[in-house]
């Protein structure tokens, strides 16, 4: 049998009373995230705009009738979300109607 002195006892059951006590950390959502506006320097550097319907399709890499932010392979969340993160912006938000220069196509 495990000899415990009596006030290691006490200060272990203090901080298991109190770990019953504190919330679990929750998931951070789209909504919380900070919108990306088109003055980052990130932003600029990939042409990034709210608007992709203001962007010259002769202009794009990959022209293609209806790019934007909603059906690229990178931007994450939840469909029809107007603001949702993007793994090319890492903790920024873009509009699900935006574009940049790095649009991939949803396989």
């Amino acid at each position: 049998m495990s000899m415990i002195a009596r006030r290691k006892f006490i200060q272990l059951s203090a901080v298991a009373a109190a770990g019953c006590f504190v919330q679990a950390g929750r998931e951070v959502q789209a909504q919380d995230l900070p919108h990306l506006g088109t003055d980052d320097p990130m932003a600029s550097a990939m042409k990034y705009t709210h608007d992709a319907s203001s962007v010259d399709a002769a202009s794009r890499p990959n022209p293609a009738p209806v790019q934007t932010c909603s059906n690229c392979a990178l931007v994450q969340g939840n469909d029809g979300d107007e603001w949702r993160p993007c793994q090319i912006f890492p903790g920024k938000a873009v509009n699900a109607n935006g574009w940049c220069s790095v649009w991939a196509p949803k396989a």
